[in-house]
């Protein structure tokens, strides 16, 4: 009962292609596979890493209260900005 005999893929096969038609089918393949070329040329591409490295050394614009209204630690905070 645990494994699935050639005949149980056969079918489940069949019904997939009955469902979507082969043409749907190839072309959500066809897609997967753009993906992953994707994915490979994006992890091999080393520009990307040192703009993402330059990016990381820059602090976010801006200041964040606190739950309670009080200004976040090294922040200033004027009551024109208090909402």
């Amino acid at each position: 009962m645990g494994s699935f005999s050639v005949w149980h893929w056969v079918v489940v096969l069949l019904v997939v292609l009955l469902l979507f038609g082969g043409g749907k089918v190839s072309s959500l393949m066809g897609d997967f596979a753009k993906g992953i070329k994707s994915f490979k040329k994006n992890m091999a591409d080393e520009t990307t890493d040192a703009s993402m490295e330059a990016t990381a050394d820059q602090k976010p614009a801006g200041n964040i209260s606190a739950p309670d209204g009080k200004a976040a630690a090294g922040s200033t905070q004027t009551t024109a900005n208090r909402v």
